[in-house]
């Protein structure tokens, strides 16, 4: 009964509440994530009904579908960690280290990502070696890329010349007046931009970043060009092994859906979390 009449008197307040953006979390269901178990009980109506080739491709290519979700994450991570220095020099009054990004972010925004990642795994173990053939060093000299590495190298290079735009453009779109309140507070530059700046531009920034991790979770099948052996090499080994070129990218491509549907579908769930609500 106390409950109750607790609950009828908060009601009012309630009310008032809720009518202030992002004052009350909103719980709507996300009607995507209908599309996302739509596709994955397509795969499983395939499979099932259809074993050979379909369960017979979804056996070969796990290991695949595995080295793909492996570079993602791995490349993604390093990308922020690099956006984030590149974003800071941009940003940056130092001469030298604005100069430096920037130079950066143009050569490398200009290079499509399937050249950059051939130069990684050809051009540059092919300088390592001249070079240690140059200076005498053996282990130089008869230096053999890494595919998995170059890969990741590759694509974290790459992605993270466009994350240093976005965090850039994060950090420029927060309030001159919130540096200034933090620096009138005692607080040094790295200080204001850790604790004042920075977490705000994160959530500026988190609907391009979610685009681009979702960007870059398909670009890995680039890497199939440097023998990794990701998603896509294993279904072009299927493919080759079977002659069944219909069913075997109709599968690799609802694979290559489920993936970007449910990072696109978490990053929107981020997103509401984090974000003040729009009304």
């Amino acid at each position: 009964m106390d409950k109750e009449v607790s609950q009828a008197a908060n009601l009012p307040a309630q009310k008032e509440l809720a009518k202030i953006p992002g004052a009350v979390r909103e719980t709507k269901f996300d009607a995507w994530w209908v599309l996302v178990a739509i596709v994955i009980l397509l795969v499983i109506f395939l499979a099932l009904v259809f074993p050979d080739p379909y369960l017979d491709l979804l056996r070969f290519v796990r290991r695949g579908l595995i080295v793909t979700i492996t570079i993602t994450f791995i490349s993604f991570f390093l990308t922020l960690i690099l956006g984030l220095f590149g974003g800071l020099a941009r940003v940056s009054k130092n001469f030298i280290l604005n100069g430096i990004s920037t130079l950066y972010v143009e050569i490398i925004r200009g290079i499509p990502l399937l050249v950059q990642l051939i130069w990684w795994f050809f051009a540059f173990p092919a300088l390592i070696r001249s070079f240690g053939a140059a200076r005498g060093i053996p282990a130089l000299a008869n230096y053999v890329a890494n595919e998995w590495l170059m890969a990741v190298v590759g694509l974290t290079i790459c992605y993270g010349a466009y994350m240093s735009e976005i965090y850039r453009a994060g950090i420029q779109s927060i309030p001159v007046g919130q540096m200034e309140a933090a620096r009138s507070l005692g607080m040094t530059y790295f200080q204001a931009m850790r604790f004042v700046i920075i977490p705000q531009a994160v959530r500026v920034i988190l609907p391009p970043v979610g685009n681009e991790f979702t960007a870059l979770l398909k670009d890995t099948s680039l890497v199939s060009v440097i023998a990794v052996s990701d998603l896509t090499r294993a279904g072009r080994e299927f493919m080759s092994t079977h002659y069944n070129p219909i069913e075997t990218w109709n599968m690799v491509a609802l694979l290559y859906l489920i993936l970007t549907l449910f990072s696109s579908r978490v990053n929107a769930f981020i997103e509401r979390r984090l974000s003040v609500t729009q009304r």
